[in-house]
């Protein structure tokens, strides 16, 4: 077994503020994570608020765990906004973690805890059994290839609750995207929905485990009853693209390459 690497091995991040944000960035052309500086627990990215999209299929999640932190955005938004959530986020970089208090990510608590972990082994070997599992992990060469395997997601499977969900960010215009999409297929049969975001670069794959992916309420586009107003202005858009997924789901069951425009 390879141990995991120490800190030296990590490539550092580094800060970048302007007037009202403040970024998480491996390199000059991509940024990891964005904060509004008089916002912090708002999701400024659209693809984070796409990944939020889960809530209409599970709006009183119990346990959620996070494979990677970076500026602690998903983790800030659901410990505000579900609190009757036991969250876990695992982050393998521990100088991303050292920049926590920069990004004002939650002490760790009770409901609340961040693991120095390589994603993959954690949910090889937790004993946890969760109702979200997220995956949004990037480092300075992309998304790791352990968490693109067949047995990633097979493990993702087995540490969700039954009817739990799987929730992937992936950078839509990689080569290897539409591989790791039918690795999701493979592992989660047919429960699987794809979802990209308005400049293509990002896909969320939705991945349901057991039962069909079906929203929690019918009919139009409605704020959920568990989420606050604020929150669902945050995330309404990306509900809407989500439901519009949905929606042309069924003229696609067969074609693992579709995406909501």
């Amino acid at each position: 077994m390879i141990d995991d690497p120490g800190a030296d091995d990590h490539v550092k991040p580094y800060v970048h503020d302007t007037l009202d944000t403040r970024s998480l960035h491996f390199s000059l052309t991509e940024i990891q994570s964005r904060m509004q500086l008089l916002r912090p627990d708002a999701l400024d990215l659209e693809y984070t608020r796409t990944m939020m999209g889960w809530l209409l299929f599970k709006p009183q999640p119990e346990r959620i765990a996070m494979i990677g932190l970076g500026g602690g955005s998903l983790a800030k938004f659901c410990h505000r906004h579900l609190p009757q959530a036991a969250i876990v986020a695992v982050e393998i970089n521990p100088h991303v973690i050292a920049l926590r208090d920069a990004f004002q990510v939650p002490p760790d608590s009770a409901r609340f805890q961040i693991i120095e972990a390589e994603g993959g082994r954690f949910v090889r070997d937790t004993g946890q059994r969760f109702d979200v599992l997220m995956v949004d992990a990037f480092d300075a060469q992309g998304m790791p290839a352990a968490l693109g395997s067949r047995r990633f997601y097979d493990d993702c499977l087995d540490v969700l609750q039954p009817a739990g969900l799987l929730v992937v960010n992936l950078h839509a215009g990689h080569r290897h995207c539409p591989v790791y999409i039918e690795r999701i297929r493979a592992s989660f049969g047919e429960n699987v929905l794809r979802v990209d975001d308005r400049d293509g670069s990002n896909s969320i794959v939705f991945a349901s485990k057991g039962a069909p992916l079906r929203r929690a309420a019918s009919g139009p586009l409605r704020r959920p009853v568990t989420l606050a107003a604020e929150p669902w202005k945050q995330l309404r858009g990306g509900f809407a693209r989500v439901v519009t997924a949905m929606d042309r789901r069924p003229q696609a069951l067969d074609d693992p390459q579709f995406a909501a425009g």
